[in-house]
């Protein structure tokens, strides 16, 4: 019989909506598939979570064996994450895994994220809403104490941000890399131009506006920007005033987009650097490295560790004349694009989802010994 394992994330998954909230899930649940497991997942809205835990209760009951129970947390407190966001469901999760853990099923959580302690939450959510949500994050750090055995987090250093002490293990699980068609990716011919790759989000966590003006006035660099275009219209005024023929902007998503990139000649993670990049590991950093494409990033955040640690790219500080003078660099010594596009395939492999599940498989599974 195979192996089995109950995946839990006490939200809708919104397959439409290309956030790293919403993918990642989808990723690891087909991890734990690839690696041999029969996943039960726990997932949707309060009612449909309900009748998942009551099937998996009588699986328990029953006698049936499961390995582990992973979950991963909401952006939203666990309590709210219904469509009206009222604790419908108060004790339906935290119950159900207080019952797994009686049954002697290690549980491990990956904490997604703890943006709710910075500025850009403040300045994005009201008084009143801010201070209710307040109380159901800490709420969810109290419950996790009592239940967890392990503490998935994107980084260690995310860690001495979350408060509240702890009796679990914490372990860092980042994003993974898909393996994606690269055998007509290679660096063979290069053009005059180097073409400079971003995915992802724009706005204040996400600030561009330095290499858009650096490419606006080098004719050496084009730039392609993908976002989503509500995104673009929210910050188009900010930025059109550096756009010509050489910066291009796009809607994709999926197929279209991983066409898109293997145009790339290097990716770029140079958002305006902040306290909270110190610590958030971004999954576009995993989603470049899937493209075995060198990355440059700026100095001093985990990311720019991360590409350092493994050289698979380049570091800058984030300034005008710093960012002009790695882009001159990396212009006249192109050759160095090619030997970092070899050394990214050992990182890759070490980096896959699959390896993702096998870290959670083998974390929890030391834990029954």
């Amino acid at each position: 019989m195979k192996k089995k394992c109950i995946f839990h994330i006490p939200f809708k998954i919104d397959k439409n909506y290309a956030a790293a909230s919403q993918i990642r899930p989808m990723k690891m649940i087909q991890a734990f598939k690839d690696i041999g497991y029969d996943v039960d997942v726990v997932s949707g809205y309060g009612k449909e979570r309900k009748e998942k835990i009551k099937v998996i209760k009588n699986n328990i009951k029953k006698g049936i064996k499961y390995d582990f129970i992973y979950s991963e947390s909401s952006t939203e407190p666990t309590l709210l994450t219904e469509k009206n966001h009222l604790p419908i469901f108060p004790l339906m999760d935290f119950s159900f895994m207080k019952f797994c853990k009686k049954n002697n099923i290690k549980i491990g959580l990956f904490y997604r994220d703890i943006h709710w302690k910075f500025d850009q939450y403040k300045q994005s959510v009201g008084f009143l809403k801010r201070t209710v949500a307040y109380i159901f994050y800490y709420y969810d750090l109290f419950m996790y104490n009592k239940i967890l055995d392990v503490m998935f987090l994107p980084s260690i250093e995310m860690g001495k941000y979350i408060p509240l002490r702890y009796n679990y293990e914490r372990i860092k699980l980042p994003s993974g890399c898909d393996y994606i068609n690269c055998e007509d990716n290679q660096y063979k011919v290069y053009n005059d131009k180097i073409n400079i790759f971003y995915s992802g989000g724009l706005g204040k966590l996400y600030d561009l506006e330095l290499v858009f003006k650096v490419i606006n006035e080098d004719e050496n660099y084009t730039l392609t920007v993908v976002c989503r275009e509500n995104e673009w219209k929210s910050v188009e005024n900010k930025y059109k005033k550096y756009i010509n023929s050489r910066i291009k902007i796009l809607h994709l998503k999926d197929k279209e987009l991983d066409e898109e990139a293997k145009n790339a000649d290097v990716f770029c993670l140079l958002t305006k650097p902040s306290q909270y990049w110190k610590f958030a590991m971004p999954m576009k950093l995993f989603y470049y490295l899937s493209h075995k494409k060198p990355i440059i990033a700026v100095k001093g955040g985990i990311g720019g560790r991360f590409i350092e640690e493994n050289n698979i790219g380049y570091t800058c500080e984030y300034e005008l004349d710093s960012i002009k003078n790695k882009l001159k660099e990396i212009y006249e010594h192109r050759s160095e694009l090619e030997f970092k596009f070899k050394n990214m395939n050992e990182v890759f492999e070490r980096n896959t989802w699959e390896e993702r599940a096998r870290e959670v498989k083998d974390e929890l599974m030391k834990s029954n010994f």
